[in-house]
């Protein structure tokens, strides 16, 4: 298993300090502030670790500070209702005394009912596209500096987007992005454990589509980016060490705030999960 995957799960085996009480930390990576995705996964496991027999269908969060990456976050779970059918639960992440971020989840005891879902994009297939090494000697090396170091970087999900020359073109496009993405190395059969590395993972590229219409991206140190709230509903079983379709657009962008959506297909075109998300684009033109 790859160090990157070790620190991941490592962040996301949360210390229990009272019932209701979890404390996370933050791998030292260098970033002013925490990534949103893992706040949300670190919640998300929070929340699980009060949920017995039932699987979480729906998350909705806002990012409310940035997180300090030098500190404990404290995690404190309010157990809203435990019904027949769904459970709720309510996470405050806290830091120096204040709430960074809140997030109410569901869970929900499996049913049967009825079936339909979106088709899934007709999209190169991962195999069908360059792996890691062919990307880093024919593709990268014509990508902006930032860019580049993003994708050469260590990290726990595996990327494969499909129409990466975006970065290279920097023109407007029509709003939509397709990336394929996996956790780079193989997890335990934890069914909780899986949804909460989608959360992570979920957060890694949406608000970035909200800004293809334009021809820019979040990596320019020009547009000042941040995610404000996070959306994610589970549809169907299934595992993120395994090749899931991302397939993103951007409905609309006003006022300095970018909304982007996402759905996200296995290879067998089966739907598993939403994701909708609203973050800060603001222009620094003064940074130009």
């Amino acid at each position: 298993m790859s160090n990157a995957v070790d620190v991941l799960l490592d962040i996301l085996d949360l210390e229990p300090l009272e019932r209701n009480l979890f404390r996370g930390r933050t791998p030292l990576t260098g970033r002013s502030r925490v990534f949103g995705g893992q706040v949300v996964a670190q919640a998300l496991v929070a929340a699980c670790r009060t949920v017995e027999a039932r699987q979480l269908h729906s998350l909705h969060a806002y990012f409310l500070l940035p997180g300090d990456p030098s500190i404990p976050i404290i995690y404190d779970v309010d157990r809203i209702r435990d019904g027949r059918s769904f459970t709720t639960r309510r996470v405050v992440a806290i830091q120096k005394g204040e709430a960074i971020f809140a997030m109410s989840a569901s869970f929900h005891a499996e049913e049967t009912g009825y079936v339909h879902q979106m088709p899934m994009p007709d999209v190169p297939r991962p195999d069908e596209l360059p792996d890691a090494d062919e990307m880093r000697r024919t593709i990268l090396p014509s990508l902006p500096a930032e860019v580049r170091a993003y994708f050469e970087s260590d990290r726990p999900i595996e990327l494969k987007p499909v129409e990466l020359s975006r970065y290279r073109k920097g023109e407007p496009l029509p709003p939509k992005f397709h990336v394929w993405l996996r956790a780079s190395h193989r997890l335990p059969d934890n069914p909780a454990l899986h949804q909460c590395v989608l959360a992570y993972a979920s957060d890694m590229t949406l608000l970035d589509a909200s800004l293809i219409a334009h021809g820019r991206t979040v990596f320019e140190r020009t547009i000042q980016a941040a995610s404000l709230d996070h959306a994610l509903w589970l549809h169907r079983p299934f595992r993120v060490d395994e090749w899931l379709l991302y397939a993103q657009d951007s409905p609309s962008a006003h006022g300095a705030l970018g909304f982007a959506r996402g759905l996200i297909f296995n290879l067998r075109g089966e739907l598993v999960a939403s994701v909708a998300q609203e973050g800060l684009i603001r222009r620094r033109d003064d940074l130009a």
